[in-house]
């Protein structure tokens, strides 16, 4: 019998950029995530757009990544995804406080994102680590057979 895969430990875990040749291990991730995930070419826009994109790794393998966009005084969370095979191990915290550190880095005075209001999960993690709702957009986000669900927007001042 082999043996279950251990959680990384924090000293073997590092941020690095997310570039194009990354795109094939981290395609499979996102579609493993999500119902309606990103394609190659959402990632290759917020790359070319020079958006903060961050991989969490742990030496080769991903844990994790997020992507960001930077505003005036603010930031945008676009996408925030933990592999499914390390999710409720506390990454997507890890991820969250860098996201702040860099946001701050920015001179942002906020952070804003949007939340599929069915993912109460997601919405837990948000709110544990200060984010509250501040809005709703109305059928933003795809759903299954052609319809349409809301989203939660949420901010967080730093």
């Amino acid at each position: 019998m082999s043996a279950l895969p251990q959680p990384p430990t924090a000293t073997q875990v590092a941020f690095a950029p997310l570039t194009p040749e990354r795109l094939d291990e981290l395609l499979p991730i996102e579609q493993a995530a999500y119902s309606h995930p990103w394609t190659r070419g959402n990632f290759i826009d917020a790359l070319a757009a020079g958006y903060q994109a961050q991989l969490l790794v742990a030496g080769a393998q991903i844990l994790g990544y997020f992507v960001a966009m930077p505003g005036v005084q603010e930031a945008h969370l676009l996408n925030i995804t933990v592999a499914p095979a390390f999710q409720r191990q506390g990454w997507a915290h890890v991820m969250l406080d860098a996201l702040a550190l860099w946001a701050r880095g920015q001179g942002a005075e906020w952070l804003w994102l949007e939340v599929r209001a069915s993912n109460a999960r997601a919405r837990q993690v948000y709110e544990a680590h200060g984010y509250r709702r501040v809005g709703l957009r109305r059928n933003y986000y795809p759903g299954a057979a052609g319809t349409r669900e809301d989203a939660l927007v949420m901010s967080l001042p730093l």
